[in-house]
C-alpha cells in the first residue's frame, strides 16, 4: 500500500501548502499532514528534513519526497488520471496547463502586496498600479476560461482541476482585501470559497494559533 504524506506550513498564510492541499485531495490521497511553522529560526532545517529544496509544499510517496506544487499536480495526475486533475478535452488542458504555469511562475506584485492571511479583512486596501495589472490579467484569464471551457461546471474547465486549485489562494487574497471583481470573476470566486475541501482548510487555518511573525 502506497504510503502518502503532505509537509505543509501554516494553513492560514501558505499560498503553496493550498495548491499541494488541493491536489491531494483531489486525487483522493490517504495521507497524512506534517505542518511546519513558517518564519521561523528552525523553519528551514525541519523542512530540509523532508526535501532538498527546503519549501512548503512537499508530497512524500512511500519515503521518496516530491516537491514543488507543480511537480506536485503532474505527478498526481499521471498517477490517477480518473481523477481527472487536467481536463480530458485537448485544447482545455493545453490552456488549463499554460493558466496553470503563468500562475505559477507570475504576479509577483500581487503576490508581494496582498499576501495571503486567511484570518483578516483589509477592506480598502492601497492597490497600485502593478498589482491592478496582475488582478486584471488573472480575471481576464477566468473570464476566458469560463467562456470557453467552464460550460460544464462551476469552474475554469467546468469540474474543479488543478487550475482551480494553483488559483484557490488568489481567491483568499481577494476576499481578504476586497478586491472589486465583474459578475463573472465574482461567481467563480464564490464557487472555489464554498468548496467542501476550501472549507475545510478553512476551518483548520482557523484554529491554528496565531503567529506574529506574520503581522
Amino acid at each position: 500500500m502506497t504510503r502518502y504524506s503532505l509537509i505543509l506550513g501554516n494553513k492560514t498564510y501558505s499560498s503553496w501548502s493550498l495548491r499541494g492541499w488541493l491536489l491531494a485531495r483531489q486525487a483522493g490521497l490517504d495521507f497524512a499532514e506534517v505542518v511546519i511553522p513558517l518564519r521561523r529560526p528552525e523553519t528551514r532545517a525541519e523542512i530540509l528534513k523532508h526535501n532538498p529544496a527546503g519549501k512548503v509544499p512537499t508530497l512524500v510517496e512511500d519515503g521518496q519526497p516530491i516537491w514543488d506544487s507543480l511537480a506536485i499536480a503532474e505527478t498526481l495526475a499521471e498517477r490517477f488520471p480518473e481523477k481527472g486533475l487536467w481536463p480530458a478535452d485537448a485544447r482545455a488542458r493545453q490552456v488549463a496547463r499554460s493558466v496553470t504555469a503563468e500562475m505559477h511562475s507570475g504576479f509577483a506584485a500581487l503576490r508581494q502586496a496582498l499576501s495571503m492571511d486567511l484570518s483578516k479583512h483589509v477592506p480598502g486596501h492601497a492597490i497600485g498600479a502593478e498589482v491592478q495589472a496582475d488582478i486584471d490579467r488573472i480575471c481576464d484569464i477566468w473570464r476566458d476560461c469560463r467562456a470557453s471551457f467552464g460550460g460544464g461546471g462551476d469552474f475554469l474547465f467546468g469540474d474543479f482541476g488543478i487550475a482551480d486549485a494553483f488559483y484557490a489562494p488568489v481567491v483568499t487574497r481577494f476576499r481578504t482585501y476586497d478586491v472589486k471583481l465583474d459578475d463573472v470573476c465574482e461567481a467563480y470566486c464564490t464557487a472555489v470559497t464554498a468548496h467542501p475541501w476550501m472549507q475545510d482548510w478553512a476551518a483548520a487555518a482557523a484554529a491554528e494559533p496565531r503567529a506574529p511573525e506574520f503581522d
